[in-house]
């Protein structure tokens, strides 16, 4: 990871620049935020903006089982079916699980898409297929969705364009990260918890002691040493470009709508009680309120959804906060009057096996699962799809993963013939995939 201002500094040409200020990191994916947002200017140059929706991404990374959630199979055997009830919904004729009661009360704010098939059963893998719509190819790394709205759309205020909450996105095999794009289009990864008390975000809050006053002095030296530099070096051009970088990094963390977003806890109490007082509740809650700053993309990640064992009392455990946060931050954008232009997608790495393992879970299955998403024109109470008798293979409506990301970049105005180029100049179309037409 590099300090937001590191030691040493360094370009291609021998560039070199003391570090006066240690404000944060951004975690993961070793991206300083000067280098974040080092390309602002020529993203917005590069093309005209399109639609203007944001997102929120929701990733449960193990992978949540359909049938234990949104596609269950009460008149299957006791080894397929599980443990849980079924209960009815807002749409009549439609069940959910037990362990999804509000969802299932609220089914009239979102739609599900029951035949996703994910085409793959590793996880890794899953984070970087999933996020990008495009398959994994060890010979190169393809950008997640936050990453090309970012290329694509650039900044809106002075908050990164694209944000991700929690570390539960695996990098492993490029997922969730900008891939071939420049660094910039990286994630803004906050790993603090929004449910803690009080919320400090590590990337933009001074250390203890380190006032605006003595910021300002610290940069005024770092001023003094860079003019010494400059006159061996002689590179003024290069200087003043990162000086502007630099510039819009301080601009990010003294800007109003940075104080805006992550003051939490100036939020009306009994909105984040609605949330839900836990890490993911306050989670989507931060997520609503980055849009509202100016954020485009936001991924709200949760883990431990990988139930090999104990999967009844894992997921009775976990799902209570999702099952009264996303209704709850849809209602939300609503009433705000943001739903229309926010789309709203929770995805997962894969489905779980229709038979029950030895050990009371549900391994790795590749060839089913579910897709929720709601907002931006997608028909709330809409259920697409059908599995079989098991819950193992679509029957109808089969649906891949290159289609949910091309019906995702539609509904943000991103054409599916885009095309970017790698560090090479190899061009790269963005999306092959059909649009869910129901959806549009």
């Amino acid at each position: 990871m590099l300090n937001l201002l590191t030691r040493i500094s360094r370009d291609c040409e021998g560039l070199r620049r003391r570090a006066f200020l240690q404000v944060g990191t951004l975690a993961g994916v070793g991206l300083s935020l000067p280098t974040l947002l080092a390309g602002r200017q020529a993203r917005a140059a590069a093309g005209l903006p399109s639609k203007d929706v944001n997102c929120i991404l929701i990733w449960t990374r193990g992978g949540t089982s359909h049938h234990d959630t949104f596609d269950p199979k009460p008149d299957a055997p006791a080894s397929v079916k599980g443990e849980y009830k079924v209960i009815d919904t807002a749409l009549p004729g439609v069940k959910f699980s037990e362990v999804v009661p509000t969802m299932a009360k609220e089914l009239k704010r979102f739609a599900i898409l029951r035949s996703w098939n994910p085409l793959n059963g590793s996880h890794g893998t899953a984070d970087q297929y999933c996020m990008s719509g495009q398959k994994f190819n060890p010979a190169i790394t393809y950008p997640c969705y936050g990453s090309i709205v970012s290329h694509h759309k650039g900044f809106k205020t002075a908050m990164p364009p694209f944000v991700q909450l929690g570390e539960h996105v695996d990098h492993t095999f490029g997922g969730g990260i900008a891939g071939y794009l420049p660094p910039e289009h990286n994630p803004f990864e906050l790993l603090s918890d929004p449910n803690a008390t009080p919320f400090k975000v590590r990337d933009i809050t001074p250390p203890q002691g380190i006032d605006a006053a003595r910021v300002a002095r610290r940069r005024s030296m770092l001023g003094a040493v860079d003019a010494l530099q400059r006159k061996v070096e002689a590179q003024p051009a290069a200087y003043a470009a990162l000086d502007e970088h630099y510039k819009a990094a301080f601009n990010m963390i003294t800007a109003s709508e940075t104080k805006q977003a992550f003051e939490i806890d100036d939020e009306d109490p009994r909105v984040r009680d609605r949330y839900g007082r836990n890490t993911f509740g306050q989670s989507c809650l931060l997520a609503r309120r980055l849009l509202e700053s100016g954020v485009r993309f936001v991924t709200v990640s949760s883990g431990g959804w990988d139930h090999h064992q104990g999967l009844f009392p894992g997921i009775k455990g976990a799902m209570p906060p999702l099952d009264q946060a996303i209704p709850e931050l849809l209602a939300d954008l609503e009433a705000r009057g943001m739903l229309d232009n926010t789309l709203v997608v929770w995805m997962t790495d894969f489905g779980r096996t229709p038979k029950i393992n030895s050990a009371s879970g549900r391994d790795h299955w590749a060839s089913s699962g579910f897709v929720m998403m709601a907002g931006a024109g997608v028909p709330g109470g809409a259920i697409l799809g059908r599995t079989d008798d098991e819950g193992g293979r679509a029957t109808h409506d089969e649906y891949f993963t290159e289609d949910v990301a091309a019906t995702i970049y539609t509904k943000l105005g991103i054409p599916l013939d885009q095309i970017t180029y790698t560090a090479d100049g190899r061009p790269i179309k963005l999306n092959d995939g059909r649009v869910i037409k129901e959806w549009i």
